[in-house]
């Protein structure tokens, strides 16, 4: 690539987030900004072998510090206008898991990604969640596209797309190293006018 051509490259567009993070509210969740209080909670749920296994990015064992660490650093890609990330908590405020959005800001779409404890699997909780934070990528960012991706051995996190009214666009084969043993990824996503239909 020239010099020439480096000019002609579009200047990156100014964060599309508010300057403040909101809290999104469903059915049954509160999702707020994490707070440092959060990082006991964290550390334990997080730590969990099983979410540790169906996800892409959580270690295990979950080191000490690794939660305040984490939770430190997310103001500062907030303001950059990189990514989002909410505490899903229920009505009595206990945490129960994390969502967020990394943004690709030039593009103008986000990759979304979630776990929730294990003691809070199959009440629908992760699936509601998601509803929430795809409705304010689309309604009040105004995304063109959000996709989210799974473990080619986790079937249950694909429903969970599919509710969402993803479509399987890909698999990345052998795509993450992980205990050892490469994994599949499989690639899901929705338009801004597929979700709108969807309500509709």
């Amino acid at each position: 690539m020239n010099q020439a051509t480096l000019s002609q490259l579009p200047d990156e567009p100014a964060p599309i987030l508010p300057a403040v993070q909101p809290t999104l509210r469903s059915k049954r969740l509160r999702l707020r900004p994490f707070d440092i209080s959060d990082a006991r909670v964290v550390q334990l749920l997080a730590g969990d072998k099983e979410v540790a296994h169906n996800t892409r990015l959580i270690p295990h064992p979950y080191p000490d510090g690794l939660a305040e660490a984490w939770i430190t650093s997310l103001p500062a890609i907030y303001e950059a206008g990189k990514g989002v990330s909410f505490a899903i908590t229920l009505p009595a405020g206990d945490v129960i898991g994390s969502i967020g959005l990394m943004i690709n800001s030039v593009d103008n779409h986000a990759e979304m990604g979630y776990w929730v404890g294990r003691p809070y699997w199959n009440h629908g909780y992760c699936t509601e969640a998601a509803q929430a934070v795809l409705k304010y990528a689309f309604d009040k960012l105004k995304l063109e596209r959000v996709f989210a991706n799974y473990l080619a051995r986790n079937p249950a996190s694909g429903r969970v797309l599919s509710k969402l009214g993803m479509t399987q666009e890909g698999c990345f084969r052998s795509h993450r190293f992980k205990h050892g043993q490469y994994e599949d990824l499989i690639v899901c996503g929705v338009l801004r006018k597929e979700f709108a239909a969807k309500k509709s």
